[in-house]
């Protein structure tokens, strides 16, 4: 009886586990990181794990003035990968190489649609917000591999060593990644709320994601007419 019950245990405990682990449909949702803190993070599963190319989006509000995480991709060889990061004006940190887009900012307590493209054989990156974009500017580096990616910290070690002072506070929302860059005109379409194809890579509608610490899932604040 002990034996089975035990089984009967561990069955359940599986089950709950799978459950947790299937890919979500967030449409209309949004991640809420309410308080300054170095644990509280999401960790999303990326659905493959080598990109020669990428374009990263999300929507994102935050009334934070100091400097804080976006997006932080890390991997076996480079926390800053590929790391989305704003500190007055809004910078990208490609393989441990730091570049800064004068002027580009996003303001506060406003809902911010920003992407970012990045491609190898080029070298060359360029953000976007709210339709604005900037000039490309080249940041070289290899292919990226075996990412672990993560919103509401910044990685200074993979998938760790968090600092309270570059945390996230706020809202994030329709976080899509896909494996090439994506052309102006698709960017636009995004940021436009028009119809487009969601990432290949991350996908807000199916999205495979664990949380950690005080995260929220919540009903997107939306303006009433």
């Amino acid at each position: 009886m002990v034996l089975f019950k035990t089984m009967v245990c561990l069955l359940l405990l599986m089950m709950l586990a799978a459950c947790a682990a299937s890919p979500q449909d967030l449409s209309g949702k949004m991640f809420t990181f309410p308080e300054e803190t170095n644990t509280a993070n999401v960790k999303l599963s990326p659905s493959t794990h080598s990109f020669n190319a990428l374009t990263v989006c999300f929507r994102s509000i935050t009334d934070l003035s100091r400097g804080h995480s976006l997006f932080s991709l890390a991997t076996p060889t480079t926390d800053n990968s590929f790391l989305i990061y704003m500190d007055g004006e809004l910078q990208l940190n490609i393989n441990d190489k730091l570049t800064k887009f004068p002027g580009l900012i996003s303001p506060q307590n406003v809902w911010n649609s920003i992407c970012s493209t990045w491609d190898a054989a080029s070298g060359l990156a360029q953000l976007w917000v709210n339709g604005k974009h900037s000039v490309r500017k080249f940041t070289g580096g290899p292919a990226i591999n075996n990412p672990v990616i993560i919103l509401g910290q910044e990685q200074d070690s993979l998938g760790g060593s968090f600092v309270i002072q570059q945390s996230f506070v706020g809202m994030m929302s329709d976080v899509h990644m896909w494996d090439h860059t994506l052309s102006s005109c698709e960017i636009q379409q995004y940021m436009d709320k028009q119809n487009f194809s969601p990432g290949n890579v991350l996908n807000w509608q199916v999205l495979d994601f664990q949380m950690t610490g005080r995260v929220l899932i919540e009903d997107k604040q939306t303006t009433c007419n």
